[in-house]
């Protein structure tokens, strides 16, 4: 209904896109796709295939409907992107044509090209949500270091682009938000903090298997993406000071996960003399991960500090946090606004200071069974996915506002539109 308060969407239909990882495996992107489905919503996904799971061309997940398309993940330099980008274009343009008429385009980045597609559909009636999961220019600049060159200089300008072109804009965190408003010139009334959050209900602890410990007394766990940006170099070179420098051989370290830094990974274990202690799984199922943490005695949040790590939010903290786990992180604002107590602090990419937290919290398991606990308590209070969904619709809701549903119907034409 319009301007209906609870963000309820009877009668609407809203289009989500997402370029850079496939769905439901997107975490985020499934939560959002199934609170609103619970609110009322027909609800639409175009988004990349995935590689061992999210396969099929279409599918229909608990009311969800689906629509990926073949995607090549960019390789060699800022071509590999162009071919990458455009091709994720295209798909989208003719996948979205295919849906029809839509209340609402939800355009998730990286990356901020996502404005093209959506502009497209705001001429035909639709609000524009572009749900910010990065900062774009800091990602440049964590990744590859160079600023004010021509590259950075246009991913400014898809960022403008994308905020100018935006209705509502959904920030992950409170740092995020003063981006937008400060840098992207949006209203505050328009900005909603969306944080992300783990599903509790997923995340449950199951009773702990030694043997993953293969044969040690202690297991640490890194989860998540190996990006360059994600600092796993720096946890490897952090437990070899555990081991050369402390003298601690009392751990098996497992990594899970995968990304495009993942066999570099690999060979910097191997050149450190760390291949006995540290496995490195790639991706798993959800069942082999909650096993890990369930037996983890401590995680792993080594990303360091960069302009765009400084200021977001990682989901494994919070997913450590969910499994009850307690985290050696370094010094990073949105760490703290996470973690707090859950964490203890390493100053920024100090990796022999990270090791000594880490054998720390070997020696202490009462102060480990209480940042567990307060870790699951904030993932269940204040950082929980319930507030986030309130303030999901709650934008939906200002970006309907005194619209009238849209009428559902076939294909999207693409011709201009008749003069009235």
């Amino acid at each position: 209904m319009p301007g209906d308060p609870a963000g309820g969407g009877q009668g609407r239909r809203a289009l989500i896109l997402v370029e850079n990882l496939s769905v439901p495996f997107d975490r985020r992107v499934w939560q959002e796709c199934t609170t609103l489905r619970e609110a009322g919503w027909e609800v639409h996904v175009v988004c990349p295939r995935g590689e061992k799971r999210d396969t099929e061309p279409e599918a229909v997940i608990d009311g969800v409907r689906v629509h990926r398309y073949p995607l090549r993940a960019a390789t060699g330099g800022p071509a590999g992107y162009l071919r990458e980008y455009g091709c994720a274009l295209w798909h989208t343009f003719r996948l979205a044509r295919a849906v029809g008429p839509v209340d609402v385009v939800h355009a998730c980045n990286p990356p901020d090209l996502l404005f093209l597609p959506a502009l497209w559909l705001k001429r035909r009636g639709a609000r524009f949500v572009f749900d910010q999961h990065d900062l774009v220019p800091e990602l440049y600049l964590s990744r590859f270091g160079r600023g004010e060159d021509l590259l950075h200089r246009a991913v400014c300008a898809l960022e403008r682009r994308t905020y100018r072109a935006a209705d509502i804009v959904l920030a992950t965190n409170e740092s995020y938000r003063d981006v937008a408003l400060r840098r992207g010139g949006k209203r505050p009334e328009d900005v909603f903090v969306v944080r992300s959050a783990p599903a509790v209900d997923r995340f449950r602890p199951v009773p702990a298997e030694p043997e993953l410990k293969r044969g040690k007394p202690h297991l640490l766990c890194y989860l998540g993406v190996m990006g360059p940006q994600d600092g796993v170099d720096y946890a490897l070179r952090a437990l070899a000071k555990l081991r050369d420098d402390l003298g601690r051989t009392d751990w098996h370290a497992v990594f899970v996960g995968a990304g495009d830094a993942f066999e570099a990974m690999v060979e910097l274990s191997g050149r450190l003399g760390l291949t006995d202690q540290v496995q490195f799984t790639g991706r798993v199922p959800d069942a082999d991960l909650v096993r890990y943490l369930s037996t983890a005695d401590v995680c792993l949040s080594p990303d360091p500090r960069n302009p765009l790590n400084d200021v977001s939010t990682m989901n494994k903290v919070l997913e450590y946090m969910a499994m009850g786990r307690p985290i050696v992180s370094f010094d990073l604002r949105e760490a703290r606004v996470s973690a707090g107590d859950a964490a203890v602090y390493a100053s920024a990419d100090d990796e022999g200071e990270f090791a000594g937290l880490v054998a720390m919290l070997l020696d202490d398991p009462a102060l480990r069974a209480r940042m567990g606990r307060t870790g699951r308590e904030r993932v269940e209070g204040p950082l929980s996915w319930r507030r986030s969904q309130a303030a999901l619709l709650a934008a939906y809701a200002a970006a309907c506002r005194d619209r009238a549903p849209v009428p559902a119907g076939g294909p999207l034409r693409t011709g201009k539109r008749p003069r009235r």
